[in-house]
């Protein structure tokens, strides 16, 4: 694993943009959303590659079904992995001889690993980089924001109070840092019932209005719990979701493209 950290190469990849996908804490549904803009981005026409920035619990290479793939070093710096539809994938479980191993490193291993899947990969020419980052506002977080130019911020959330006081933290983080925030989505945001045909909302009345209205920011999409995308991730086969349900995939490819052309 020491060649991760030690690359003495740098390359010229021309990357137009670079959208970060954040939330203030785990097991909001952050990497599939990250897999959603991805693929959105991707279904509009555009070269699209993924950095995925949660080191110690990465999930990218699983939503897309390149966990099988390996990468390997070129003249150039690493491969990356490629999924069905041709988005480029960097993970370290991609470098791993068993995904199931932990990484156990420190802060700053993990800032400088994330620092040089930036710098010494071969993304070649990317209309689009999404950067899947960690949880919370910590050292990997703080790396992407202060060393990568990041052009705008994707954050997610759920209809828990508790969650919207942490994505305040998050939004206030991504403010002081003057990174652009492109949007919110609301993640888990209700139910719908197969019998009645009706929404139902699992977790509560949303608080979303509040927060979209303190920070001033646009939302772009309520995702429902759906089954069918539960099972399109766990099979690896996330891109197939804004197809599957049409309606949100075009109202959120509109909100994104549209939020993302004002950066």
């Amino acid at each position: 694993m020491d060649q991760v950290v030690n690359f003495d190469f740098r390359k010229k990849n021309k990357i137009k943009k670079i959208i970060a996908v954040m939330s203030g804490k785990g097991g909001v549904g952050k990497s599939t959303v990250t897999g959603l803009v991805a693929t959105t981005l991707k279904n509009a026409g555009h070269s699209v590659g993924v950095l995925d920035a949660d080191i110690t619990g990465p999930s990218i290479p699983k939503l897309f079904g390149v966990n099988k793939q390996k990468v390997f070093q070129t003249e150039d710096g690493l491969s990356t992995a490629e999924s069905v539809t041709g988005i480029k994938i960097m993970s370290l479980n991609l470098l791993l001889d068993n995904e199931d191993d932990p990484v156990i490193w420190r802060g700053p291993i993990l800032g400088s690993t994330v620092q040089q899947f930036h710098d010494d990969v071969v993304w070649g020419d990317l209309d689009y980089l999404v950067i899947d980052l960690p949880p919370g506002t910590s050292d990997v977080t703080l790396t992407v924001m202060q060393q990568i130019k990041v052009d705008g911020l994707v954050v997610v959330s759920t209809p828990q109070d508790l969650v919207q006081l942490i994505v305040n933290k998050s939004i206030v983080m991504a403010n002081k840092l003057e990174t652009p925030i492109v949007g919110l989505v609301e993640n888990m945001s209700y139910f719908m019932c197969d019998k009645c045909d009706e929404k139902h909302y699992l977790f509560g009345e949303s608080k979303v209005k509040q927060v979209l209205d303190k920070h001033d920011i646009p939302l772009l999409a309520e995702l429902p719990i759906d089954k069918t995308l539960v099972s399109l991730a766990d099979e690896g086969r996330i891109e197939l979701y804004p197809k599957t349900n049409l309606e949100f995939g075009a109202s959120f490819e509109r909100m994104l493209l549209s939020e993302i052309d004002k950066l």
